[in-house]
């Protein structure tokens, strides 16, 4: 059963892209990830090891729906992912036609966000944001946020400022336990949390048995949205490293 007490007063300002991207949340189940849709993935703009070409490359071949990339503290990697697809459009421009019922991926601005929930650091993913808005912009300067700024409430209200939506990331890797700091985000209106993860990094990935059961509830418990990502740091989007 629903929590009556979750929050029902998550305010976001109107952005048409972070609405098209709750309707996927909505329906991303366990088998989305890692080759229908990948939402938290690494660059060279942070600490990946893949150029964001090479990333957007993968993912095409792929066949990704849809995906974003979460780079540390920067939207530099979404930025050249941008480019780099526009420029693949004129170079390829009937390789994906509509008579072939194709499409590329649809890529969504993206960011994991360092920050401190009951005294833990945790790292909270902000998705289809305007990363020209003003009250993300303290969370693009590369670099951890320090002091009030790193408050996980001050982080979840900023993502949501900008239009976006706040989702806790990969909630059972932490010193907390999984229930004490879905609950504590809940409460403070984050979004969603990232539901299906490979937390023992399997050659082939999946989302670990038995902390996605436990996730899965919590999410339906504080009627949160869920998401799917590898976590992918290396050469590969289909696994961590």
């Amino acid at each position: 059963m629903a929590d009556s007490s979750a929050p029902s007063d998550r305010i976001h300002a109107f952005n048409p892209a972070a609405e098209e991207l709750r309707s996927v949340f909505q329906s991303i189940t366990a088998s989305s990830c890692p080759h229908q849709y990948n939402f938290h993935m690494h660059t060279r703009c942070s600490d990946g090891q893949l150029s964001p070409g090479q990333l957007m490359e993968q993912a095409i071949e792929l066949q990704l729906q849809g995906l974003a990339i979460t780079d540390h503290h920067t939207v530099r990697g979404y930025e050249e992912a941008c480019s780099w697809l526009e420029n693949w459009r004129w170079r390829h421009p009937s390789s994906w036609s509509s008579q072939r019922r194709r499409r590329l991926p649809q890529l969504w601005t993206g960011i994991e966000i360092t920050s401190q929930l009951l005294d833990s650091k945790v790292h909270i993913l902000g998705y289809g944001f305007s990363p020209g808005a003003a009250p993300i912009q303290p969370y693009l300067k590369g670099n951890s946020p320090t002091g009030s700024l790193a408050a996980a409430e001050r982080v979840i209200r900023a993502i949501q400022a900008a239009g976006g939506i706040a989702v806790l990331a990969h909630p059972a890797r932490y010193r907390r336990s999984a229930y004490d700091l879905v609950t504590a985000a809940a409460a403070l209106a984050i979004d969603g949390v990232e539901t299906y993860y490979a937390y023992d990094y399997p050659a082939e990935w999946r989302p670990t048995p038995g902390k996605t059961e436990a996730i899965e509830a919590l999410a339906t418990t504080h009627r949160l949205l869920r998401t799917c990502g590898t976590d992918s740091h290396g050469l590969t989007l289909t696994r961590r490293v």
